[in-house]
């Protein structure tokens, strides 16, 4: 097969949680140097510039984004519809350039300034360390000890196991009659 088969494959025939990561957008100069990075997802909230298409040069705010249509919705751009009213249309993120990014995500914020996005646990100082490690030794000393004092376990005897034997057979009992009453009530 072709590589351009294969690629428009990957790209248009992909599950839309795949589309939704193709769903970013270049960032603008300053905001590569702050972040060190050149691209990020669009999200709602984002300020972008359109750079391409019949729309070119207008900046807006994104008010929806749309993994089905490949698109994102920018404040001010929409089409009149025949009957009346306003659509919006979709501009895909390749031909636009994020120029502020909404940063109330604060799993956003701290992924784009490459810090860990999940929180760490307190450490806990050494000497407390090392006084939970001395008590767990004690702890396992004692529990061993223990065991070697205890007396082996008995083997149980036969009346015992046919007790057991018949609890278990009464039991069977009992679950076959609920079941036959229960395959009654869905036979009527």
């Amino acid at each position: 097969m072709k590589p351009t088969i294969i690629r428009n494959k990957t790209m248009f025939m992909a599950p839309l949680h795949l589309i939704s990561k193709q769903l970013g957008a270049p960032l603008s100069s300053e905001l590569q140097e702050k972040y060190g990075r050149k691209s990020a997802r669009v999200i709602e909230g984002d300020t972008v510039k359109v750079l391409r298409g019949e729309f070119k040069g207008i900046e807006g705010k994104v008010t929806h984004v749309s993994a089905e249509k490949r698109g994102i919705a920018i404040e001010g751009i929409k089409r009149e519809k025949l009957k009346g009213g306003n659509v919006d249309i979709y501009i895909h993120p390749s031909n636009v350039l994020i120029t502020t990014l909404n940063l109330e995500d604060k799993w956003r914020q701290n992924k784009l300034e490459g810090q860990k996005t999940k929180s760490e646990k307190p450490s806990q100082p050494s000497e407390q360390k090392e006084s939970i490690k001395v008590e767990a030794q004690k702890e396992q000393k004692e529990s061993s000890e223990g065991k070697e004092k205890k007396e082996p376990k008995k083997e149980p005897t036969k009346k015992s196991q046919k007790a057991k034997q018949k609890d278990t057979k009464t039991n069977g009992k009992t679950n076959k009659k609920r079941k036959s009453t229960k395959s009654r009530k869905e036979d009527k």
